[in-house]
């Protein structure tokens, strides 16, 4: 697995209390919900394709079926 990149993030109380409540119906952890978020976000807008990134980390934080 690629070393990750640990970093401190600040959001608002109701912003992280939504994605709580997301990351719980999607059966993933805050963390990763962020990073699922922000991967479909970079490759939405061109910024990393598929390739670039490890397929065992991406089917590993997307639940079955939801894989896009």
């Amino acid at each position: 697995m690629a070393e990750r990149k640990a970093f401190l993030l600040r959001v608002d109380p109701r912003v992280y209390d939504a994605l709580e409540r997301w990351a719980r119906d999607e059966l993933r952890s805050v963390n990763g919900q962020i990073e699922f978020i922000l991967r479909r976000s970079l490759r939405q807008a061109g910024r990393m394709k598929r390739g670039e990134e490890e397929m065992g980390e991406l089917n590993a934080e997307e639940p079955e079926g939801r894989n896009q």
